[in-house]
């Protein structure tokens, strides 16, 4: 696997450094567009919209380099993937942000390197171990003790666990990759993802459409997600990838909460509580510390 480079920031490509802080505004939007869109829309036709137009996207292309066929002989694990990185995540994520702020939600999800990292020791993908990362997990999870305890009600409990849930989906997803589909280019992997839970959410969204006028900052929310958030995100993650290395583009992992906190606060007027004062850099340091030694998973650290 690629280790970390050891190259300085400044010697990365101005091409790098663009698509660099592209990802960082693109998958620090998701939040604040689900947030417009479940205002009027059910979770679960949010959902397939964002799907729908992933794989309507990047289905093409992979057709176009011929990369279907390459997925002969993986579509068990495929469709593992579109179940645990997909299915339940965005589902989870889109419901909870019916009911809490989207800077909370982001806030949970920045804790998405520290419990990969965990994970990681588990199935044996990193059996490096030092003081700074057991330091560094303690603190990003002293980090969510703070955003729940301090920001959390009790009628908000519920959407935390299921911000939990596209957290372990977020942290597995790249693992199944990583030991099973570790031959296969990430590009059909996630086009075939997308289409698969197009198929699965299909029925559901007829059942969720909505049967009145919806606003057209909704409809534009779910187009953004879908299109940029979604599909053309990974076309520029896989670019940044080949341009500075998947150790390096993980980066973006800290970047995306901030953003997201900052696109809730001046636009949705949510408020900046003590929990995310004090538990966000406290997550931010303690997912750093935790990630920062040892092998990387190729992890896509999306919302």
């Amino acid at each position: 696997m690629t280790r970390p480079s050891r190259l300085p920031l400044r010697l990365v490509s101005r091409r790098g450094l663009l698509l660099f802080a592209a990802l960082g505004l693109i998958w620090g939007l998701p939040y604040l567009l689900i947030k417009v869109a479940v205002a009027s829309v059910e979770p679960s036709f949010v959902v397939f919209i964002r799907v729908l137009l992933g794989a309507a996207v990047l289905l093409p292309i992979v057709f176009a380099k011929g990369q279907v066929g390459l997925l002969r002989g993986h579509w068990r694990w495929v469709v593992a993937f579109a179940l645990v990185e997909i299915t339940f995540t965005f589902l989870a994520l889109t419901w909870a942000e019916e009911r809490i702020s989207s800077s909370l939600a982001a806030l949970l999800i920045a804790s998405v390197p520290i419990v990969g990292a965990i994970l990681a020791w588990r199935f044996g993908l990193d059996t490096h171990w030092s003081t700074r990362r057991g330091i560094g997990l303690a603190t990003g999870f002293l980090g969510v003790a703070l955003l729940v305890g301090l920001d959390a009600e009790g009628s908000s409990l519920l959407s935390i666990a299921a911000v939990g849930i596209t957290v372990l989906g977020y942290s597995l997803g790249p693992i199944i990759v990583e030991k099973r589909l570790s031959d296969v280019p990430s590009l059909p992997v996630i086009a075939a993802a997308l289409a698969i839970n197009t198929l699965i959410y299909a029925p559901f969204a007829w059942l969720a459409r909505p049967t009145g006028a919806v606003p057209p900052e909704a409809w534009a929310s779910m187009v953004v997600l879908g299109v940029l958030c979604t599909a053309l995100a990974f076309v520029f993650l896989f670019a940044l990838i080949s341009e500075v290395g998947a150790p390096r583009a993980q980066v973006i992992t800290y970047i995306n909460p901030a953003v997201a906190l900052l696109l809730g606060v001046l636009i949705l007027g949510e408020p900046i509580t003590l929990g995310i004062a004090l538990g966000f850099p406290l997550v931010l340091v303690g997912s750093w510390l935790a990630t920062r030694s040892g092998p990387y998973l190729e992890a896509e650290p999306h919302p």
